[in-house]
């Protein structure tokens, strides 16, 4: 199980809106940095899959690997 303190990112897309004294407000979270982070990856894993460049099973370990190079662009940010 990911480790409850791992650095998610943050939200990817917050949404900010004025509350009532005129101050900005995140009103909306959306998906984490590391889950989008995690989507592209996995983009890019099944791309390469049905062009050939690797040889994983269409059933194979493709989440995993997503948010292991999620954990790694995260880590990568924090040496920025």
């Amino acid at each position: 199980m990911r480790d409850k303190l791992l650095n998610d990112g943050g939200p990817a897309f917050p949404v900010w809106e004025l509350n009532g004294k005129g101050q900005p407000e995140m009103t909306g979270f959306g998906m984490t940095l590391r889950d989008y982070f995690a989507a592209k990856a996995m983009q890019g894993l099944l791309a390469a899959q049905i062009h050939g460049f690797i040889d994983t099973p269409a059933n194979g370990p493709f989440a995993s690997m997503a948010y292991e190079m999620a954990d790694a662009m995260l880590k990568a940010r924090e040496g920025e």
